[in-house]
């Protein structure tokens, strides 16, 4: 009988330090950090057991890959990861975690409907305090710099599964991001043509 739910993601496996690198320096030393679409689980084990003063909070709608990220906790005996919420962006329910300190998503906004990227702003604009940062990271079209053929190829096979999936331009989104309060502080280059880009809640003062 089949007990072990842990899944694996080959992208996550090869990306997962060269962003917690980053994360390292952009995240709070301690406090609540919201992951939105978090997968497997395997980035939320890896981040959470390198940083220990913050309590991770997953999210991920789809039933197993939240039994994925349960399993690749309690195999990694983490007590600063908690039980995933089936947070989904496109859901009109508000989120159900009322602050944090930092909200992180990872490779979500090109493999979903355009709608999730406001959505996924408006719920963030929400939630973070003035200062505190939304994280993103994948690929990105950016004006005026020309996109990396694997990356166009990605983008046309993501298509090919679904019209409503693609990399998005990066000014599009910081509108967006705009629209709920947050603004650009950061693009940091990552390697195989991806981006982590940084937004903050801004102050209303």
């Amino acid at each position: 009988m089949q007990t072990d739910h842990r899944l694996e993601s080959p992208s996550a496996a090869r990306n997962r330090d060269p962003i917690l690198k980053e994360l390292q320096r952009l995240l709070p030393s301690e406090g609540l950090v919201l992951e939105i679409a978090s997968g497997t689980g395997e980035h939320a084990v890896h981040f959470a057991a390198a940083l220990p003063g913050l309590v991770w909070q997953p999210s991920e709608p789809k039933e197993d890959m939240r039994a994925s990220i349960v399993a690749w906790r309690d195999s990694e005996g983490l007590a600063n990861v908690r039980d995933p919420l089936a947070i989904d962006v496109l859901s009109e329910a508000p989120w159900p975690i009322d602050a944090a300190r930092a909200i992180v998503c990872i490779n979500m906004i090109h493999i979903a409907p355009w709608a999730a990227t406001p959505a996924l702003m408006a719920g963030a604009g929400r939630a973070l305090a003035d200062g505190n940062p939304l994280i993103l990271y994948g690929p990105y079209r950016r004006a005026g710099v020309e996109t990396a053929a694997s990356n166009e190829a990605f983008d046309a096979s993501l298509k090919e599964r679904d019209p409503s999936w693609g990399l998005r331009e990066l000014e599009t989104v910081e509108e967006e991001a705009r629209r709920a309060g947050l603004d650009l502080h950061e693009v940091i280059e990552m390697p195989a043509n991806n981006l982590i880009v940084v937004f903050r809640k801004a102050s209303a003062g």
